[in-house]
């Protein structure tokens, strides 16, 4: 037998891809203190804190406005099947957090939905989980997003803001074939 056919099968490992976003990064580069780009391994038993204290948290923002520790994210099995998922818990006394409509206050806790938008004061944190089966521990990715993940999740969803005239032709159609647009009564049609 090779040494191929004895070795352990492989496990995919869970992973919650976050996407970070806070208007005021380019001036005070609140995220300075992340790893974006690369994959972190965390203990599933250990519950990955995000906050302003870097001796709590494992993710640290730089912001007098975060609380000391803002949230934390818990990997867990599901009662009776082999599906994992995250809960996510608002441990912030002042800030109220948001996971897409839900309201959290101090202490709430909520499973994280496959993929969400997480809101607190200005941050904005896309999260989206990536299913695996090891149980011993899951990684984290983090990427910045240079735009708000709300307007970015949102745009398609909202309606198109140009009226459309009754007659279906685009006044920018007219306008581009060279001619001024002129007024016509609905009966030369």
């Amino acid at each position: 037998m090779s040494s191929f056919e004895e070795a352990e099968t492989e496990e995919t490992v869970p992973c919650l891809h976050l996407t970070f976003y806070h208007p005021g990064q380019e001036e005070r580069m609140v995220f300075r203190c992340l790893s974006f780009g690369k994959r972190e391994q965390v203990r599933a038993d250990d519950a990955a804190k995000f906050g302003r204290d870097s001796s709590v948290c494992r993710y640290n923002l730089v912001d007098t406005r975060v609380s000391r520790v803002q949230f934390s994210l818990q990997f867990y099995r599901k009662l009776h099947t082999s599906e994992c998922g995250f809960e996510i818990k608002n441990l912030s006394k002042k800030t109220k957090l948001t996971v897409n409509q839900t309201e959290l206050g101090y202490l709430n806790k909520i499973d994280l939905p496959w993929k969400c938008i997480i809101c607190f004061g200005d941050y904005q944190i896309l999260a989206e989980i990536q299913e695996g089966e090891c149980m011993d521990y899951f990684e984290t990715h983090l990427h910045l997003a240079e735009a708000p993940v709300l307007q970015e999740r949102c745009l398609p969803c909202l309606p198109s803001l140009k009226p459309i005239p009754e007659n279906g032709i685009s006044p920018s159609l007219i306008l581009s074939q060279g001619k001024s647009p002129t007024e016509m009564d609905e009966n030369e049609l």
